[in-house]
């Protein structure tokens, strides 16, 4: 199966989700991930690659450069992330947060205007690589001051005056346009990661189904074959039952024509017994134990 990222185009959300995978279960091996070589770590992820994206040509080098793209792009949503959870106001949600997370991501000025790598978050979130850190307590914005003012001597502070409310300066024109671009932009990008969630669930339930029908059709592949051998086997052992059968009619054929005019009584005798136990083989064969009764007569 020939992969776009072979070719040279873009590589797709499956092949970086495996790769992701491939390298999750690689480098935090509880066995192995801790004393592997640069070079031997890759050699493994690529056989993992390969093993979930069957058919697949990429080598360990190409999966090595992609990896280093893509977890630059995760570092930045880790900080970004980690930068909208210090920033979290009280009362919003995930969707919220993801949507801050999204405008700290393309502020920074470096690469992408958003993060499009969702699918690949999924996997690696809970790394310690990728590990969000709280910085500190969650800081609640807009709901009191940060201090309090100074007591005034001022004779203007009268009780009237503190009573009163305090107005509002007026926004300047321009200002609620821009407020509503930003939520617009926001919208969209929580669209855009609902869909992309949606596109992967959809996506790894697919591969899901491809490996069952793949261990399906090497299931009965793997029977059809050994039923062949038990056939073949069964055929070889009749092969050999007919031929070991055939050898003993051929030598009790030549025993009944033996000529014994020109032996002597001894060997008269020897073959005259011969005779009898092929006779008596045979009527077994034919007649069951019963019809060999007058052989034993005549020895006796």
């Amino acid at each position: 199966m020939g992969s776009s990222s072979e070719t040279g185009g873009a590589w797709s959300v499956m092949e970086d989700v495996s790769l992701c995978e491939s390298w999750l279960h690689t480098s935090h091996d509880p066995v192995t991930g801790n004393e592997m070589k640069f070079c031997h770590m890759w050699k493994r992820i690529h056989q993992d690659f390969c093993e979930r994206m069957i058919g697949s040509t990429c080598t360990d080098q190409a999966l090595s450069s992609r990896w280093k793209i893509l977890t630059k792009e995760l570092s930045k949503w880790r900080d970004a992330l980690a930068k909208a959870m210090d920033n979290h106001r009280s009362g919003e949600n995930l969707t919220n947060e993801i949507i801050q997370a999204q405008m700290f991501f393309g502020a920074t000025g470096q690469g992408k205007k958003s993060f499009n790598h969702m699918h690949c978050w999924e996997v690696v979130k809970n790394c310690k690589k990728f590990q969000i850190i709280p910085m500190g307590p969650t800081v609640v914005l807009n709901e009191t001051p940060l201090h309090e003012t100074p007591a005034s001597d001022s004779p203007m502070d009268s009780p009237m005056s503190q009573d009163s409310p305090i107005e509002k300066e007026p926004r300047p024109i321009g200002r609620k346009a821009a407020k509503a671009k930003r939520g617009s932009n926001a919208t969209k990008n929580s669209s855009k990661y609902l869909e992309e969630l949606s596109k992967l669930q959809a996506m790894r339930i697919e591969m899901d189904m491809k490996q069952q029908e793949h261990d399906m059709a090497i299931d009965v592949e793997n029977a059809k074959e050994r039923e062949y051998v038990r056939q073949q086997r069964e055929y070889a052992r009749q092969e050999r039952e007919y031929a070991r059968q055939e050898k003993i009619e051929n030598k009790d054929r030549e025993t009944m024509a033996m000529d014994t005019t020109h032996m002597s009584p001894e060997t008269k005798q020897y073959w005259k017994l011969e005779r009898r136990d092929v006779m008596r083989r045979r009527l077994f064969r034919e007649d069951g134990p019963s019809n060999t009764d007058w052989l034993n007569d005549q020895n006796n």
